[in-house]
């Protein structure tokens, strides 16, 4: 290793240039050395390994710069991804053992390839490179687990218990006025109240730590889009399964939103709002419930949905005797579920008997024949518009108490 204009080099290359030429390279094999080494790291998918390469990448480059000016880096130049990052793994629930250990682990690695070439009179140089990697290795850490410690002094901190006192006291309907003004947050003219169901991370299937862990993942993430797009004013209870989320009224496109939360998450989400004064917060919580509750019966797309989208099937679903009525409509058809999944599967693809004998594997004169079947059970016909209606009503009712009696087990 010679000394040449000020920078160190291997073999005539310069150090500085050779790292920023093969960082991307070097990143993902220092990964790939990670999950071999280190548990915590195990336990990832590759799609967050890929995100950590990225992070790697990023740390080699800045101290790629660090040998170029030969000095460590300051902490201002450590600051953004790589301290985000160092947040990003705090919120997900990463062991900040493991993050400092792949610090560690890297660090040492690149040194070896940086220095593998050198020869006795490269004496000089390989010390100076090391007193590099020592002081990177210093202020990176120290970065890393500022930032790490911070967020979650954030997530468990009395502003956090403060903002929940809030957030119970308008979804119960009591007074909201003291614990918003104990929480340092002004109440808006009006919330959008969202209620969320997120499906279930590839990730979370497999038992384990690292299901656990793809869980907090994904509740994090989709915290985190609603925090960026509402700000500090946003109010949430959330879990992996989904929740309620208070969000003050902007000029946010709420369903760009709700779209944003779902490729954050990786996972299908969707979503009831209704748009709410703070007194009515607790109705409005209830009443986004049950549309979320219907939209899930009904097997509706991811998305965000307002009562507009469902006002006659949620009119329909409200307690009362004609809803008892017209749920005991299809009772003919439970002891032959292959007709009542005809009916259903007819009525959902426009009476369309071919693209129903199509989804069923069936054949058309099949399809004619169940739904005349059910008919002659009923007294029912898809064919008479009024029918028609009380069919569909019938079924939504069905789905709804299905759901019911599922969840009382």
């Amino acid at each position: 290793m010679t000394d040449h204009k000020a920078h160190l080099t291997i073999n005539g290359t310069v150090l500085y240039r050779w790292l920023l030429t093969e960082r991307r390279r070097l990143a993902q094999r220092l990964v790939r050395q990670f999950g071999r080494e280190i548990p915590a790291y195990q336990r990832l998918p590759d799609s967050e390994l890929i995100n950590i390469s990225r992070a790697t990448e990023t740390n080699l480059q800045v101290f790629a710069q660090s040998l170029r000016d030969r000095t460590s880096p300051d902490l201002a130049d450590l600051a953004g991804p790589i301290t985000t990052s160092a947040a990003q793994r705090a919120g997900e629930g990463f062991p900040l053992d493991a993050v400092m250990a792949a610090y560690s682990t890297g660090m040492l690695e690149t040194w070896r390839a940086m220095v593998t070439d050198a020869r006795p009179e490269d004496f000089a140089d390989v010390l100076a490179c090391t007193e590099l990697v020592l002081g990177y290795i210093q202020r990176a850490c120290t970065a890393v687990a500022a930032a790490y410690l911070e967020e979650r002094r954030r997530m468990d901190s009395d502003e956090q218990h403060r903002r929940y006192t809030l957030f119970s006291a308008l979804v119960r309907g009591e007074p909201p006025e003291g614990p918003a003004a104990r929480a340092g947050i002004q109440l808006p003219e009006r919330y959008l109240v969202l209620s969320l169901t997120f499906e279930q991370h590839t990730d979370e299937r497999v038992a384990g730590v690292g299901a656990a862990m793809a869980a907090q993942r994904k509740v994090y993430r989709a915290t985190e889009v609603l925090r960026r797009s509402a700000g500090d004013g946003v109010l949430s209870l959330l879990d992996p399964t989904g929740g309620t989320v208070l969000l003050p009224v902007t000029g946010t496109d709420w369903s760009a939103l709700v779209a944003e939360v779902g490729a954050a998450t990786g996972v299908p989400v969707r979503a009831a709002g209704v748009l709410a004064e703070p007194a009515q917060v607790a109705p409005a919580t209830q009443q986004t419930a049950e549309m979320l509750e219907l939209v899930v019966a009904l097997g509706r797309p991811p998305g965000l949905y307002q009562l507009a989208d469902v006002l006659l099937e949620y009119q329909l679903t409200r307690p009362s005797a004609a809803r008892d009525e017209l749920g005991r409509l299809l009772a003919p058809l439970e002891q032959h579920p292959d007709l009542l999944s005809t009916v259903e599967t007819y009525l959902r693809l426009g009476l369309d008997r071919r693209r129903t004998a199509a989804t069923l594997h069936l054949h058309p004169n099949t399809i004619d024949y169940r739904v005349r079947r059910a008919v002659a059970l009923t007294g029912l016909d898809p064919a008479d518009p009024q029918q028609l209606q009380q069919i569909g009503a019938a079924l939504v009712i069905r789905r709804l108490g299905q759901r019911a009696r599922a969840a009382r087990r």
